[in-house]
């Protein structure tokens, strides 16, 4: 068994994590050169190259690949056991680490975290928005947030956000003027559309429901991207039709800069959750955020 310092595997963790020695040593309020030396001592105990060092670039060797997969979820467990014995009820302290998609992030998360934060000083608040669907355990998250069709099994869920949203069609009066209103989903493959891509590359295929007939269309696409703020922008330009949640194209319609197409089509469904593993111990922050939740759920 190869006798190996913590520091020296979290310095190598947090390097590789980063693939900078500088972001690695800035983000731990340490320097450079020590996390250096913790990883070239950790590679002489070893006997093997972790890190291929350039003054450009740091990218992990085979070797390194393997002793990150393995290292990341047993420093995350340790750092929610810290959490765990890092604060009491009344003054609770820790981190409180979220992955969450990039939708919640942008229309639910904003005042919730900042109300959070106000009332848990203490609490670091570290969110990661990822559209991928990872493992969050393995990631190093303490919970994510994700709507039930892509809950985890064995994960506990405490509800988060609004209870409903609506899929809803949009276009802009000029749009609509120009080419006319489509009257069924199936219109929408002669018409022109503007699409959000994910992280993925994968664009959302477009789901309507009326009367028990479900029908998915994929739009021809003329405007593509990731970004919402351009898509909107070019939805209220006249550019195309979009398809998404009616939250974020609510402040158009009510400006009248986006018109409603195909409501009677549009598809509802329930609101996202926050949800973790079940464990005796739930870290401090995770328990005084679930606490957070329950209690703003009570007074809505």
């Amino acid at each position: 068994m190869v006798d190996a310092d913590l520091t020296d595997l979290a310095a190598f963790a947090a390097v590789a994590e980063q693939r900078s020695f500088r972001r690695a040593a800035n983000l731990r309020n340490g320097s450079a050169s020590t996390f250096s030396t913790s990883v070239r001592r950790l590679e002489e105990r070893l006997g093997v190259r972790l890190l291929h060092r350039t003054t450009r670039s740091v990218t992990l060797t085979e070797a390194g690949e393997e002793l990150f997969a393995s290292l990341r979820p047993a420093l995350a467990e340790i750092g929610r056991a810290l959490d765990v014995v890092g604060g009491s009820v009344d003054a609770p302290r820790g981190t409180l680490r979220l992955n969450v998609p990039v939708g919640v992030s942008e229309l639910i998360l904003p005042a919730l975290l900042a109300r959070f934060a106000m009332r848990y000083p203490e609490i670091r608040v570290d969110v990661t928005a990822d559209d991928s669907f990872v493992d969050i355990l393995a990631g190093g998250f303490d919970a994510g947030i994700r709507y039930d069709e892509r809950l985890e099994q064995d994960m506990i869920a405490v509800p988060i956000g609004p209870r409903h949203d609506r899929y809803v069609t949009v276009a802009s009066p000029d749009y609509l003027a120009r080419h006319g209103v489509p009257k069924h989903p199936h219109d929408l493959l002669r018409h022109r559309a503007v699409r959000h891509r994910f992280a993925s590359g994968r664009m959302g295929e477009w789901e309507y429901e009326k009367d028990g007939e479900t029908i998915i269309v994929s739009p021809p696409a003329h405007f593509v991207t990731n970004r919402m703020p351009l898509l909107l922008a070019a939805v209220e330009a006249g550019v195309g039709l979009f398809g998404g949640f009616e939250a974020y194209v609510a402040p158009g319609i009510a400006r009248g800069t986006m018109v409603e197409v195909l409501a009677d089509w549009s598809t509802r469904f329930s609101g996202p959750f926050l949800y973790f593993a079940g464990r005796r111990l739930m870290p401090v922050p995770l328990r005084a955020f679930v606490n957070f939740l329950r209690e703003e759920a009570s007074h809505s």
